[in-house]
């Protein structure tokens, strides 16, 4: 099953780039491939562009080159501010490569040569030239329609769809007080609530969402198909889809799941609040970035469209007083903006921030585990909020995309786990020891007509290993795992995209087993499913955006301030003695505190005039 692999490769080393040995004459004989024609390839996956932060260094390294900028100029007052506005709208014009012109913020987003910026911050009319910042994967205004053909939302499924995060949060104890797997009439459910999630795009044809969504718009390529796809039609990263399906996938609505896996239902999930109403505005590419004007855009868009609540599961190292504003119109506008605290707290100093969180109008959200303990890579601070479930969290991913691990042997299925980066595909063939898989004759026995090589894991990087028994023929791998820290999720990656065999990893209280069918005809096999497991600040803030959808469905008379107030005044404290800063009452750690769906329904509910 599908992880996330949103912390970095996590120490498991990526080796640099892939050489065929056999080209060089100087290589011993015993280190060139037997099977030169299966040597591991590196594939270059196709894009319209190159990543944010690539482009960013290309452009500043780049004379006179046009950068993203964002321009700031002047509040106007008084008789002469309708005059100066008009002729700050011709100046606007003239510029040329407008992006974006905000009026009410006084702030356009536009492309600027470095002359260009020069000559403009002479002008007296303008306050500012900023840069146009990248963003990682974290009165009455008018409505857009809400789609005739909207589905209804399901009301019956199956207990076993209530993840740990779900019931950890009492969410289900809202819904489904008696644990029944339907929907408690009357119950709020997020029903009447749209949640506009500002992310990477989604999969809307989802079994699990596409019941909730009613619209969208991508502020990447500039249409209203949010999926996340680049160009090409080559998915993402599948972050907003499991973002998405966290706040609302439907009750007995389940995808495709791993059908070896015992601990999951064979329904699917549920989200915290499968009543709410989903809009989707898609500002990250397919590689989890995006630029700050795109956020600012997409969530005046959020607000016009009728969203009630916005979750932003993205950020920056730095504020952008632009940014900054736009938030504060959006929170007087009555939109509860929701983000995530970040994900650097292992390196993080007390003066370290991430925004959008770290603004006064937006709810910063930090994670827990399944344990309530604070996880090192949750960023705090004075301005944290909240915390949620975001270890090892079970969501929706697009259709078919995330690969699952089938491996037969003996005419037994045994858990295993697929790695990041393996095609779609199954080989069944004899299994051989490869060791450690230690070089180019670690195989004995190996044939270019195929094998399934079993290595135990240490010693060298994944992709060395595999990289070193493919060329010897092999057809598929199994890795045997040596850590028993790491059986319960098997998450381990290649590193990159390349031509790689189908590979799974087996838990270390399984290896005897599948050692003991060496030279016997094994079955692996790497499948798709519709569900990831995934880590991160990114997963607990969709956690408290589906909240505050109960907590507003419970009671519509409340406002923003009154969602805030009662989620955090309703949070279970936490205390971790392993958190050196962590205290009873609210501290940077843990903010208020853990979100507990039941107390804060029902103080809403109290609260109804």
């Amino acid at each position: 099953m599908r992880r996330l692999v949103l912390l970095g490769l996590l120490g498991l080393g990526v080796s640099g780039c892939l050489i065929d040995p056999a080209e060089d004459d100087d290589i011993d004989p015993l280190e060139k491939p037997l099977c030169p024609e299966l040597v591991v390839e590196p594939l270059s996956r196709p894009s319209n562009s190159a990543t944010l932060s690539t482009a960013s260094s290309a452009l500043s390294s780049t004379p006179n080159a046009s950068q993203p900028m964002l321009v700031r100029f002047r509040k106007q007052t008084g008789v002469r501010s309708a005059a100066a506005l008009r002729q700050r709208e011709d100046k606007v014009r003239k510029l040329g490569r407008l992006k974006y012109h905000w009026s009410s913020l006084d702030t356009a987003a536009l492309s600027l040569t470095s002359e260009e910026q020069a000559q403009l911050a002479q002008d007296p009319d303008v306050l500012s030239i900023t840069p146009d910042r990248t963003v990682h994967a974290l009165g009455v205004s008018p409505r857009l329609p809400v789609p005739a053909l909207l589905g209804a939302t399901s009301t019956t499924g199956s207990p076993t769809e209530y993840t740990w995060a779900v019931q950890m949060t009492q969410a289900n104890k809202v819904w489904d007080d008696n644990n029944d797997g339907v929907l408690d009439t009357g119950a709020p459910n997020g029903s009447g609530i749209t949640v506009c999630v500002i992310d990477s795009g989604i999969d809307p044809n989802h079994a699990e969402l596409k019941a909730a969504y009613a619209g969208g718009r991508d502020f990447v390529d500039g249409d209203d198909t949010p999926d996340d796809k680049d160009s090409s039609g080559a998915w993402g990263g599948g972050h907003g889809t499991h973002v998405a399906g966290t706040i609302l996938a439907q009750l007995g609505s389940g995808g495709q799941v791993n059908p070896n896996d015992p601990s999951l239902s064979p329904s699917g999930m549920v989200g915290l609040a499968p009543g709410a109403r989903l809009l989707v505005a898609r500002v990250l590419d397919e590689r989890g970035d995006g630029r700050t004007s795109d956020v600012i855009e997409a969530l005046s868009w959020c607000r016009t469209a009728g969203a009630n609540i916005v979750s932003l599961s993205l950020g920056s190292s730095s504020s952008d007083p632009a940014e900054e504003e736009a938030f504060q119109t959006s929170w007087a506008a009555g939109v509860l903006a929701i983000a995530a605290s970040g994900n650097g707290g292992e390196i993080a100093t007390p003066e370290s921030k991430v925004y959008p969180a770290a603004y006064s109008t937006v709810i910063a959200v930090g994670a827990v585990d399944a344990d309530k303990k604070h996880p090192k890579f949750s960023q705090g601070g004075e301005h944290l909020s909240l915390v949620a479930p975001g270890v090892n969290i079970y969501s929706t991913y697009p259709t078919g995309r995330s690969p699952f691990a089938s491996l037969e042997a003996g005419g037994t299925f045994y858990t295993s786990g697929a790695f990041d980066y393996v095609p779609f595909a199954e080989y069944e063939g004899k299994l051989v020891d490869c060791g450690l898989g230690v070089g180019m004759r670690s195989c004995p026995g190996a044939t270019c007509e195929g094998f399934v090589a079993y290595v135990d894991r240490g010693d060298i990087t994944f992709n060395e290993k595999v990289r070193n028994v493919r060329s010897q023929g092999a057809r598929a791998v199994i890795v045997g795992n040596n850590n028993p820290e790491d059986d319960d999720t098997l998450s381990f990656t290649l590193g990159n995209a390349a031509t790689w065999p189908p590979v799974t990893a087996v838990p270390t209280t399984t290896v005897p087993i599948i050692r003991a069918q060496l030279g016997n005809t094994v079955r692996v096999g790497i499948r798709g499913g519709d569900y990831s497991y995934s880590t991160g600040t990114s997963m607990a803030t969709p956690h408290v955006s589906a909240v505050a959808a109960l907590v507003w469905s419970a009671n519509s008379q409340l406002t923003n301030a009154d969602v805030r107030r009662i989620l955090e005044s309703t949070a279970e404290d936490l205390v971790d003695s392993g958190a050196p800063e962590s205290h009873e009452g609210k501290d940077v750690v843990f903010g208020y505190g853990l979100v507990q769906a039941k107390a804060a329904v029902d103080q809403a509910i109290r609260e109804r005039k």
